[in-house]
């Protein structure tokens, strides 16, 4: 199994490694019903997400809560949908003190295509733009990861060409 190397301090201290290839799943037999399980290619649930009921005394802001969590069950990160196309990823699970992580913006939204624009929380000398752009279609289930004018991640050969326009 392939696997990359993060000096990142995210999601815990040290080093840690994130397999190239993650398999996204709903169905995964080891996760109970609606929750989003990422196995590695060995069928090894390695992160996934839950719903997270939505705070009735929480006004007015997100539309939807969810967390990331490791393979153990810790939570990694809390990410919170609005209302107008948004989403912010917090370090963690705390609804105080939050230390954003990245914020990400729907730009363009069409029955067959979706585009995304990612700010990373981490100091920003000016307001250049976003750090990634996101294109992809929901219906091929695929999308291309654009930083700046460069590819930095497709799908496999076997998707569509026409996902990354």
């Amino acid at each position: 199994m392939e696997s990359a190397t993060s000096e990142s301090p995210y999601p815990g201290s040290g080093n840690w490694e994130i397999p190239i290839d993650l398999f996204g799943s709903k169905k995964h037999a080891g996760v109970s019903r609606g929750v989003l399980a990422f196995t590695d290619e060995s069928g090894n649930i390695v992160f996934r997400v839950n719903r997270h009921p939505p705070n009735p005394n929480s006004s007015p802001l997100p539309k939807d809560k969810k967390l990331l969590l490791d393979a153990s069950g810790n939570t990694l990160f809390s990410i919170y949908r609005y209302h107008n196309g948004s989403w912010k990823c917090y370090k963690g699970n705390s609804d105080e003190n939050k230390e954003l992580v990245f914020s990400v913006q729907r730009t363009l939204k069409t029955l067959t295509r979706v585009e995304l624009e990612v700010l990373f929380a981490a100091e920003r000398s000016n307001d250049e733009g976003c750090d990634l752009k996101v294109k992809g279609s929901p219906f091929q289930r695929s999308c291309c990861i654009y930083k700046d004018a460069d590819l930095v991640a497709q799908p496999d050969v076997q998707a569509p060409p026409n996902v990354c326009q």
